[in-house]
């Protein structure tokens, strides 16, 4: 098997353990919101900092290019699917929960993992770039689901302030750059705790899944799967080949353009008080079905 296989594979297993270990009530579902935060407050953060920090810097304007890529596919994307949306007569508060799970992508719970599996170090560096797009487009999300549903702008700034992923990267770039030492202890440590993120995101994964959704919201489902998986990627190699990118900087741009819907949209229904159970089902489902898309997107590429 090449590295892709067995990237995919040994992605698909921990997924499914995670899946198993629900089913046998070995872990609840209730255990997710657990898992997700020890995910994003510790591992994430260690895992971004240490490979920010032992980065070579002069990579920097290369990298600038990779958030430009995704966030452009995302806006059009968005656009595309919002006329499309609207012209099922939905209430406005059902096209955005719909429209959302659309524009943001799981650059970081998925495309970390799968990027550093196939593309090794060099690419997970790069999706790291990717997944800033991702931050600052909940912030942009969260200002128009402001202006259209109400809330505070204070709350929507404060979220992206103290999401612990942006300091991490705020951290290893500084550190980085101003070749402040952290000591080998510490060093270590942190290692460590970004070695754990992956498979907690991937266990935490499987016991998300429910299929049930599936019966429940049919159609978006269907139609954030077909956007999501399969135009936004096709989007996104359209710039990237405008760009003349290539190498990693082709292969990762489009890898991660082709994640499923991110976990941030959930947190985008449940502040705005949009229709959550939607948007959660459209996540959990286009996550599934990208375990068929994406090793095909990779292939292809």
């Amino acid at each position: 098997m090449n590295a892709i296989e067995i990237t995919i594979l040994s992605i698909v297993l921990m997924i499914a353990l995670g899946y198993f270990l629900k089913r046998i009530d070995f872990i609840s579902f209730k255990d997710v919101d657990t898992l997700n935060n020890i995910v994003i407050y510790i591992f994430l953060p260690s895992m971004i900092f240490h490979a920010l920090y032992t980065a070579d810097l002069s990579l920097m304007p290369q990298l600038g290019i990779l958030p430009f890529v995704i966030l452009v596919s995302s806006f059009i994307t968005g656009i595309v699917s919002y006329f499309i949306l609207k012209s099922f007569n939905l209430s406005d508060k059902r096209l955005w929960s719909i429209l959302i799970t659309v524009m943001i992508a799981n650059t970081g719970f998925m495309g970390y993992p799968i990027s550093l599996g196939i593309y090794g170090y060099d690419g997970f560096l790069r999706a790291i770039f990717c997944d800033t797009a991702t931050m600052f487009l909940f912030l942009i999300l969260s200002f128009v689901l402001i202006l259209k549903f109400g809330g505070s702008v204070k709350t929507a700034v404060k979220k992206i302030a103290l999401f612990p992923p942006v300091w991490a990267i705020i951290l290893g770039i500084s550190l980085n750059s101003l070749n402040i030492p952290i000591g080998p202890v510490l060093d270590n440590t942190i290692n460590y705790l970004g070695n754990a993120a992956i498979p907690l995101i991937m266990l935490s994964l499987g016991v998300s899944i429910d299929l049930r959704g599936l019966k429940r919201s049919k159609f978006p489902i269907i139609f954030t799967s077909i956007i999501k998986l399969a135009f936004f990627p096709f989007i996104a190699f359209l710039i990237v080949s405008f760009l003349g990118l290539v190498d990693l900087q082709y292969s990762v741009s489009i890898v991660e353009a082709a994640m499923p819907s991110g976990m941030l949209s959930l947190v985008l229904a449940i502040t705005y008080k949009l229709d959550y159970e939607l948007t959660s089902d459209c996540i959990l489902i286009n996550t599934v079905f990208s375990l068929v898309t994406l090793p095909i997107i990779i292939m292809l590429i």
